[in-house]
C-alpha cells in the first residue's frame, strides 16, 4: 500500500512559520468547500461547516485507501479563507461581519464522483445539517501571503495582527 504524506510533500504551504508572514505560491488544488459568515467562535453556521467537512473528507480518505489505487493519505487540515464586504473596516474585533470559506485539501485522484458517492455515505451515517452546501471544486489562489495561527480563534489577534500589518 502506497503512502502519501501532503503535509511533508508540500511543506512549504502546511507548515508554515506561527512566527512571521512568509509569501507563498499557492498552484490549483482540489477542495471540498463550504461557504458563511459570521465569527467562528460562536456561529452555529460554522459549526455546522466543520461538521461537513470532516466527515467527508474522511470517508473520501477510506474510499480511496480501500480501493482500486489503495492509497493511504491523512485528511488535510482545515484551511480557511476570511474576509468582509468591506476589507477596510475588516477586524479582529469584529467577527460577526466576517465572511468566510473552510475548506479542506483533496488529492488529485478524488473526483466529483467519489465525492457524491461519500455524500451519500455520510447523509446515511450522520446526516450533517450543511452537507448539502459542501462543494468539490479546484482552486488557485496563486501569491499569498501566509502564517500559522495556534490555538483557538478567540485568540486570534496575534496572528491576525501580524498578517495584516505585513499586508
Amino acid at each position: 500500500m502506497l503512502k502519501r504524506d501532503y503535509k511533508k510533500e508540500l511543506k512549504h504551504l502546511y507548515k508554515p512559520s506561527a512566527k512571521k508572514v512568509v509569501l507563498v505560491d499557492v498552484p490549483a488544488m482540489n477542495f471540498l468547500m463550504i461557504d458563511g459568515q459570521g465569527d467562528p467562535n460562536s456561529s452555529q453556521a460554522f459549526q455546522e461547516a466543520v461538521a461537513a467537512l470532516y466527515p467527508l473528507a474522511y470517508t473520501l480518505k477510506f474510499m480511496v485507501k480501500k480501493g482500486e489505487t489503495g492509497v493511504d493519505y491523512g485528511v488535510m487540515p482545515l484551511e480557511g479563507l476570511w474576509w468582509s464586504d468591506d476589507m477596510a473596516t475588516f477586524s479582529v474585533d469584529k467577527k460577526e461581519d466576517w465572511q468566510w470559506t473552510l475548506m479542506i485539501m483533496q488529492p488529485e485522484y478524488i473526483s466529483e464522483d467519489m465525492v457524491a458517492t461519500a455524500r451519500e455515505e455520510v447523509a446515511r451515517k450522520k446526516n450533517p445539517s450543511a452537507l448539502s452546501q459542501v462543494r468539490f471544486a479546484s482552486f488557485q489562489e496563486g501569491r499569498a501571503a501566509q502564517t500559522l495561527h495556534v490555538g483557538p480563534f478567540t485568540e486570534g489577534c496575534g496572528s491576525s495582527v501580524l498578517m495584516l500589518t505585513y499586508l
